[in-house]
């Protein structure tokens, strides 16, 4: 019999650990390869880890709502038969001391989660994860103050982020009540305490209460977020599309019978934003911390803002968007959307972003100002096709005519993109729109 450690496996550039939401398997399950053992989450994506072995789960090194760190081992796999099943278990054969250091770790690390759980952190009717406990103990904090946190964990548990911003808000406000009272919109992590100023809403008997979802939570904390650290400003245009509209009419058929795919509007619009970007490369940056610094981004990878079925919206990648002809961004953007509403995305579908683009004309709104998808500096908001009446200028002088028109709503970062450059950019995307080329072939 041989043990294979599961790890929490690397889930995309910036992304370093990942919170256990349900284990799937118990201690004694019969798994097989590839099978999902347990739930993660992060603030991208939720997914499931599978087993790379067959065998018996017969160790679960962590709990549910546990925050852990890629490569941290999770899971201890029993297979059958003498031949090695992992990296780790050929250098147990080949360096028996090695191994034993290696189940050494994993035995401290289970005592120390044992002993963090075991501290008078008990007494209280909440519950707390080992680490969480741990960082508690280390920081001091009773358990009333522990009690106290409200967190935006599953079913409010508090989280490391709650108890790390608790602690830094303490440390900078000299005591609790201090930094729980300095004039603060939102907390930067937990969004769920309450500013002195802003009331408590009042609840009637016939109100409904509805507990907003884990990724509800995060999408609100991010969009407030943005709104605090990034200056928006907004540039809009006019667009007229009458040729494309024409011309995908003509054309969707003939592409999917040859393709295989559905030729929608919106790789036409993500082609020509990534022309935009590389005319205007300064839309394509993001900025560090302090703002003392500008990333000027060398790939073009396009966030497209995809609705999922429980309403909330997601923004999986197009990479390296301005290497694709119009066959490959409307594969891309097909299989991309396919996959949000199946909820099937993977976390590096959605990391690496450079620039956003949002289609607010799917719900019939003509325009919008879309928050920025941090820590992008812009986001394109695409508003609804309409038939307008227009002035149409000829050799043979000017006269009124129905075309296809919409909306371009350009919300970018005044702290690094002025309004000479955002409105340029957005007028360049028009150009491209309007210049397209009705006789063009598949």
């Amino acid at each position: 019999m041989a043990k294979f450690e599961l790890k929490l496996p690397k889930m995309g550039e910036s992304v370093a650990e990942a919170t256990i939401t349900s284990w799937l398997k118990e201690v004694g399950d019969t798994i097989e390869m590839d099978e999902p053992v347990l739930e993660i989450a992060t603030d991208k994506v939720d997914s499931e880890v599978p087993s790379e072995v067959d065998g018996t789960l017969v160790e679960k090194l962590f709990e549910a709502d546990d925050v852990v760190k890629v490569g941290q081992v999770i899971a201890i796999i029993e297979t059958n038969g003498d031949e090695d099943s992992s990296s780790e278990e050929q250098e147990e054969e080949a360096a028996p001391a090695e191994a034993a250091e290696v189940s050494k770790s994993v035995e401290t690390a289970k005592e120390t989660a044992s002993a963090e759980t075991s501290e008078d952190y008990s007494d209280s009717d909440k519950f707390y994860s080992p680490l969480v406990k741990n960082i508690a103990k280390e920081e001091g904090i009773s358990l009333s103050e522990l009690d106290s946190i409200n967190g935006t964990g599953k079913d409010s548990r508090v989280t490391k982020n709650d108890i790390l911003e608790y602690v830094e808000n303490r440390k900078k406000g000299g005591n609790t009540a201090a930094a729980e009272s300095a004039p603060k919109a939102v907390e930067s992590k937990g969004m769920e305490k309450k500013v002195s100023s802003q009331p408590e809403p009042v609840v009637s008997g016939e109100d409904e209460i509805i507990e907003m979802s884990r990724m509800g939570k995060m999408i609100a904390h991010h969009m407030v977020d943005s709104v605090q650290k990034s200056a928006h400003v907004q540039s809009f245009i006019e667009v007229d599309v009458t040729n494309i509209w024409n011309w995908r009419n003509k054309h969707k058929n003939e592409f999917q019978k040859k393709e295989g795919e559905k030729l929608t509007f919106t790789p036409i619009f993500m082609e020509a934003v990534a022309k935009a970007i590389r005319d205007f490369p300064l839309v394509n940056i993001s900025v560090n911390e302090d703002a003392s610094k500008i990333i000027k981004k060398k790939n073009i990878n396009l966030g497209m803002a995809a609705a999922l079925p429980d309403g909330n919206l997601i923004v999986p990648v197009i990479k390296n968007a301005d290497r694709l002809n119009l066959v490959g961004m409307a594969k891309a953007v097909n299989d991309l959307a396919n996959r949000a509403r199946q909820n099937k995305l993977k976390p590096d579908d959605i990391q690496g972003g450079t620039y956003t683009v949002t289609n607010v004309g799917t719900f019939g709104s003509i325009m919008g100002t879309p928050i920025i998808n941090q820590p992008q500096v812009g986001i394109l908001a695409l508003g609804a096709i309409r038939k307008m009446p227009a002035v149409i200028e000829t050799p043979d002088g000017d006269f009124i005519g129905i075309r296809y028109k919409m909306i371009l709503s350009h919300s970018y970062d005044h702290r690094v993109v002025n309004g000479a450059l955002g409105g340029q950019f957005v007028q360049r995307v028009a150009q491209y729109l309007e210049g397209f080329d009705k006789d063009r072939e598949i």
